[in-house]
């Protein structure tokens, strides 16, 4: 069912009204200008959860009873969206599972074991959602879909939406409990022990990420609007789980599938932003034409292009338009478009599957890329680096690349930033770009410095 609102609902006040609520999501377009971030998301109060924690899956109804579990929730998963599978929608979402699926899950799927370390969250953390808020940024109208049965929950919202919003609390970075960040020299030694892979031929790229780690207490709400404020991004997403809180300002799709059609659109090769408009179209022109970052592109491209062949038509897959540079806040990203019509009897938990994690995020080949990952960093990436979106009832699907990803677990926040290295990088340039990709966590840390008193945001 689609209600068309009176009036147009921005989704950042659509969240803020909805946030009390459990499991509440908001999928953040973050660019309303463009296409590909035309949407936002909001919902809440699943009637289900699926939570999946050191490959024990348990499925929940809504007062937290446990209905089923199972060592294999991908299968589950597929039960739960076959049992609500519903006509196709006109909006992008008509109900469905959201949430995320950690890079840990993606180890799970490539049947590598982890080296022993702590969790941080679930592997996999999904809601089953009877209905939504979604708002049009570019046409600037808003509905609410459900399942007919979810209408009865139209007034509770009613109230929450046309009350006026609680307000987002205070929220404190502490630093005198604040981790190091990943020095230089620590950097160079992961360095060096890949580029001693890459040069024996055990890989010809590995993404290496680092890890920032800082002290906070309070409302998450607060940096997340703070942090999409510095970087906005057609695909963020905010999660309020029990467990986590989950701010995510991701410029790069992973997987949509669309009338039958899947698209992935990897990012590979990154430049910062400038303040001189001049010396910022330099560094434009230098992505672009950079052979190395063509090449590390073309490296995944055919990566996807693998993970794609694995549930996709014979003969449909193409690799078009390539090396399109977009640019957001503080950097210019080197994006490629990937293309597959699904193969029959494929659906959007296979092309998962099939894909986890993302190549972009990993290196080639994808498997022994990871292992090394797992070798030499020092934590779980968790939700960093794994996907964050929704499988709507009707078949659709589209999720994100979570980079550009803050976790608040306890009272730790925690943010990672890498990038892929192949046989001629240079350390200190990789080293930098990760300095430029944690640009906007740095900000936010720095504003709360400056602030003054507690360290307030």
């Amino acid at each position: 069912m689609v209600r068309l609102l009176p009036e147009f609902l921005p989704g950042m006040h659509a969240m803020a009204a909805l946030r009390s609520l459990p499991w509440a999501i908001w999928l953040d377009s973050g660019h309303p200008s463009a296409a590909a971030g035309r949407y936002d998301l909001c919902m809440a109060a699943p009637v289900r959860t699926l939570v999946s924690d050191g490959g024990q899956a348990v499925l929940r109804d809504a007062a937290g009873h446990v209905l089923e579990t199972t060592t294999e929730p991908l299968a589950l998963l597929r039960r739960q969206l076959a049992e609500r599978r519903s006509v196709p929608s006109p909006l992008p979402f008509c109900g469905g599972a959201a949430g995320y699926f950690s890079y840990d899950f993606g180890l799970r799927l490539q049947q590598i074991t982890p080296r022993p370390r702590p969790e941080t969250v679930p592997e996999l953390a999904l809601g089953f959602y009877d209905w939504a808020l979604i708002s049009d940024n570019l046409e600037r109208r808003s509905w609410w879909v459900g399942r007919p049965s979810a209408q009865e929950i139209w007034p509770m919202l009613e109230r929450l939406l046309t009350a006026p919003a609680e307000p987002a609390g205070e929220f404190m970075i502490h630093a005198a409990t604040s981790a190091a960040v990943p020095a230089w020299p620590e950097y160079r030694a992961a360095f060096e022990r890949v580029r001693g892979y890459l040069h024996a031929g055990d890989c010809y790229q590995v993404n290496l990420a680092r890890r920032f780690r800082v002290g906070y207490s309070g409302d998450p709400w607060s940096a997340y609007l703070q942090l999409r404020q510095i970087s906005p991004a057609p695909y963020s997403a905010y999660l309020s789980f029990p467990f986590a809180s989950i701010l995510s300002t991701s410029p790069e799709r992973f997987l949509l599938l669309e009338d039958g059609w899947a698209e992935t659109r990897p990012i590979k090769g990154t430049r910062p932003r400038r303040a001189d408009p001049t010396a910022d179209a330099a560094e434009k022109v230098a992505l672009l034409g950079s052979e190395k970052d063509r090449a590390e592109n073309v490296m995944i491209v055919d990566l996807l292009r693998n993970d794609l062949g694995r549930v996709c038509r014979p003969g449909s897959i193409e690799a078009k338009p390539l090396f399109e540079i977009e640019s957001y806040a503080n950097v210019h990203h080197m994006v490629s478009t990937v293309r597959g019509q699904l193969g029959a009897g494929m659906e959007a938990v296979d092309l998962l599957a099939a894909c986890l994690p993302g190549g972009s995020i990993t290196g080639a080949p994808k498997r022994r890329a990871m292992e090394v990952i797992d070798e030499l960093e020092g934590a779980r990436r968790g939700v960093y680096c794994g996907a964050i979106g929704y499988l709507s009832d009707d078949g659709r699907m589209d999720t994100s690349i979570a980079i550009r990803t803050a976790v608040c677990n306890g009272e730790e926040l925690s943010y990672w930033a890498g990038g892929g290295l192949v046989a001629d990088s240079d350390a200190r340039a990789e080293f930098d770009e990760t300095e430029h990709k944690a640009k906007p966590f740095l900000d936010l840390i720095r504003a709360a410095s400056q602030a003054g008193g507690p360290d307030t945001i």
